[in-house]
């Protein structure tokens, strides 16, 4: 099948979308993807066996999507945009990246009698919700969540087959009425046979230190403060450790702050965003990893990439209690678990881990190979795809 993909932001670097048109393309699909660019990028190029196609879009149109329902500039760009690469060539399906752009799917599919697959991510509505710029007076006016959440009621109803990414996900869109046959589950798992340390990296950890590492994107709700707060209840330990930040984020020139303030920038290292394979060597060297994110009707439905690379490279898990990273943590004994907003309660365990008065077995790399890995996922996203080319063969 002739398939085209819709992703609002950059690309590369997005973890799921690679895994999955690597997957397809193997499966002897063709794959045009639609994305944006702000840094000048290509507006063409071939990527593998996939077509990567990047239209310009200004800050202006950017900073419009959260307002997308009320203003006409987003959904005017991407009309446009679509149009266009249906004018040059003739795809079979259209597969929507996340919620916002289901609209101009459901256009698309409705003009060329074409399916639509969208593909959530995260819960969108939850994230807004959550999300700093929707608390200003002027983020306030611009997006109304229970507008967004209508939204997704309405046009999810549009589509052929709605992919999420953990079965909480699922159990959600199960309660906005999308018959559960029409969902499908393809987690944020890694690829394995595409992980490989970067051991050129000459990046050590001081002698006698325990090592705290975070990896991913650098947002509020990802709780890195929470972290941050957590070592600084503990200062007469805090010799004992280091806490290593790799990635970027708005939230980056924040937590730099708070470091400072709460005098931790001597055992504090950011590192700010690496490629993957730096990213795997930097967890080969740590001790523990950390995910501190905030607990909401978001993190409660999706699942972080991070959870499965920590796993894989064999680290114990300090987690807050999200529903989707609690329950694997706790099918796979691989970590450690506290409620989200409990400073102290996270300050007891650092505390009884740095003193060695608790352990944490091990035994993530052994599921990730057996379970929760991209070769496993890929089945059911293949699947989806064969159920829908046996569907409109038929007609």
């Amino acid at each position: 099948m002739k398939i085209l993909m819709v992703l609002e932001s950059e690309f590369p670097p997005d973890v799921r979308v690679e895994n999955e048109i690597n997957s397809l393309t193997r499966d002897g699909h063709l794959i045009h993807l639609a994305c944006t660019t702000m840094k000048n990028r290509p507006v063409e190029e071939i990527r593998g066996k996939a077509v990567i196609y990047r239209k310009p879009i200004s800050k202006f149109i950017y900073k419009s999507s959260v307002g997308a329902l009320k203003l006409p500039f987003y959904f005017n760009f991407w009309r446009k945009y679509i149009n266009e690469l249906f004018k040059k060539n003739n795809y079979d399906v259209i597969h929507i990246h996340d919620l916002p752009l289901i609209r101009i799917g459901k256009e698309i599919k409705l003009r060329y009698k074409i399916p639509m697959i969208i593909d959530l991510h995260e819960n969108w509505p939850g994230l807004l919700n959550m999300s700093p710029h929707t608390k200003t007076i002027f983020g306030k006016l611009l997006c109304n969540i229970k507008q967004w959440e209508n939204y997704e009621k309405e046009y999810t109803g549009y589509a052929d087959r709605i992919i999420v990414v953990v079965k909480e996900a699922k159990e959600r869109m199960m309660k906005l009425s999308v018959p559960e046959q029409n969902i499908c589950i393809v987690s944020n798992t890694i690829d394995i046979t595409d992980v490989e340390p970067d051991h050129k990296v000459d990046i050590k950890k001081r002698p006698g230190k325990i090592v705290f590492i975070y990896e991913g994107g650098i947002t509020l709700h990802r709780g890195i403060q929470y972290f941050l707060t957590a070592l600084s209840k503990i200062k007469p330990l805090t010799g004992e450790v280091e806490f290593w930040i790799v990635g970027s984020g708005r939230y980056l020139k924040k937590l730099r702050q708070l470091s400072h303030q709460m005098d931790l920038d001597h055992i504090v290292r950011f590192f700010g965003w690496q490629p993957m394979e730096t990213v795997f060597e930097l967890l080969s060297k740590a001790d523990y990893a950390v995910i501190p994110h905030i607990k909401s009707s978001h993190t409660d439905t999706t699942v972080p990439h991070k959870l499965f690379n920590y796993m894989y490279s064999g680290l114990p898990i300090l987690a807050s209690n999200c529903d989707p990273v609690e329950r694997i943590i706790k099918e796979t004994s691989n970590g450690y678990v506290y409620q989200y907003d409990n400073i102290d309660e996270l300050a007891g365990i650092i505390k009884r881990l740095i003193n060695r008065e608790l352990q944490i077995p091990t035994k993530g790399k052994e599921w990730v190979i057996r379970k929760y890995n991209w070769s496993n996922e890929e089945k059911q996203l293949l699947n989806v795809y064969k159920e829908l080319n046996s569907n409109t063969s038929g007609l």
